[in-house]
């Protein structure tokens, strides 16, 4: 199995780039890729429970049945800490399959060669 990341840094600020980020997501773990999904920047959000209920892109599945999909088909979600605790977000809220990171773990998922694409 092969490794994918997608590395996301919007959220209501850019409903698009969210979206799109998850389809690819669900897109690459589909096809048997150990799948990643990075947030920084504004994508933290993302993390928490609820937020994403509001974000529904036309010809997209809304955008929480997609980060459920891809959380419940065994994605990975990393959460930058230092953007998470910038925001003064709750590490009690996090959605399934998050987990709050630093730098560290997502270079030791993309040392091993894994491609990693930007929303």
């Amino acid at each position: 199995m092969g490794k994918f990341c997608v590395s996301l840094t919007a959220a209501k600020d850019n409903p698009d780039k969210a979206t799109v980020g998850f389809v690819v997501a669900n897109a690459a773990l589909g096809s048997g890729q150990d799948t990643l999904v990075f947030l920084s920047i504004e994508g933290v959000h993302l993390s928490q429970k609820g937020f994403a209920d509001s974000i529904h892109e036309e010809g997209f599945a809304p955008l929480k049945d997609l980060m459920a999909s891809f959380a419940s088909s065994g994605g990975k979600i990393y959460v930058c800490s230092p953007c998470f605790k910038k925001r003064k977000l709750d590490e009690n809220n996090l959605v399934e399959g998050a987990v709050i990171v630093g730098g560290a773990k997502l270079v030791e998922f993309l040392a091993g060669g894994s491609p990693c694409i930007s929303y």
